[in-house]
């Protein structure tokens, strides 16, 4: 008896670290776990794709995802085909499935690599300031000027569209969003007591740029990381829209779209399941960047 109160005594005043506290406040948001099951569901059916592919050496990507049977033109949802047949008489399902692949880590991908050039010139201009602010700024300011699709639309049509290209462009259009964002993130934390502190043992800036201010100045980049991911996908789907983004005969979202609209009457399901896959992927991620906000914001926890 004395040992167990001794242990339920030692777990209640035990200390909880800061990212066991966001878990554990993550856990509570029902909608966050939500939009996380989602996104692992996409991930893995996109990595299921891409091992189909690899398996089959692109023979089943071939027969029923590119070639045509005209036979089942416009063909409507059935037992058979659930989601109805494109005007190629493609299976439409499975047209939306090899897409996600598309979607998914072309919209991660360009946001992880403008995080990737963006943090760096964020956390220069906030941990050195004056001279070395304004010029990084100033630069963020002139991208900032541009439109996002404009910008990714100007990229494309000068490099070409390929999917390098379009993950380029996504990229470049964000770059100044993440640099501003770590930029502030870095100027909460350059005054406090321990920067101080390693600063006065004779820690050199790198060291604490990437030992103390970034691990600290960290969790606003990621919640933002996470929420520009389901722009980034609107982005991918809107220039495949407008044929600059991926080319037929390849099933990105956005690119069955773009075919179906001249058939929105005569065959509405062409249309209407990519847009919900679409607006399922962009929910998923912004309820999951919520979800973190949420958690890692401790002016938000109760």
């Amino acid at each position: 008896m004395f040992v167990k109160k001794f242990a339920l005594k030692r777990s209640e005043n035990s200390v909880v670290s800061p990212f066991g506290q966001a878990m554990r406040q993550f856990k509570k948001n029902k909608l966050a776990v939500l939009g996380l099951v989602v996104i692992a569901i996409l991930t893995a059916v996109a990595l299921t794709t891409i091992i189909v592919d690899y398996v089959t050496n692109y023979s089943f990507f071939k027969n029923y995802i590119i070639n045509q049977n005209l036979e089942l033109r416009l063909a409507g949802p059935s037992m058979k085909h659930i989601f109805g047949c494109d005007e190629f008489g493609r299976d439409l399902f499975l047209r939306i499935i090899w897409g996600t692949k598309y979607s998914l880590f072309i919209g991660v991908g360009a946001i992880v690599l403008a995080t990737l050039v963006g943090m760096p010139f964020g956390m220069l201009a906030g941990y050195y300031g004056k001279k070395t602010d304004n010029i990084i700024m100033r630069v963020m300011d002139v991208i900032l000027a541009v439109p996002s699709m404009l910008l990714a639309m100007a990229i494309v049509a000068a490099l070409g569209t390929s999917t390098a290209n379009l993950i380029i462009a996504m990229s470049v259009s964000n770059v100044a969003r993440f640099s501003r964002i770590s930029r502030a993130a870095v100027m909460t934390v350059r005054d406090n007591d321990y920067i101080e502190a390693a600063r006065a043992i004779g820690t050199g800036d790198f060291q604490i740029l990437t030992k103390h201010i970034f691990p600290n100045s960290f969790a606003p980049i990621l919640v933002q990381l996470t929420l520009g991911i389901g722009n980034s996908i609107l982005l991918v789907a809107g220039l495949s829209y407008l044929g600059l983004g991926v080319q037929p005969p390849y099933p990105e979202w956005g690119a069955i779209l773009t075919s179906a609209k001249v058939y929105m009457r005569d065959a509405w399901h062409i249309s209407v399941f990519p847009g919900i896959f679409l607006v399922i992927a962009v929910i998923a991620f912004n309820l999951l960047g919520d979800g973190l906000r949420d958690a890692m914001d401790p002016k938000l926890k109760k």
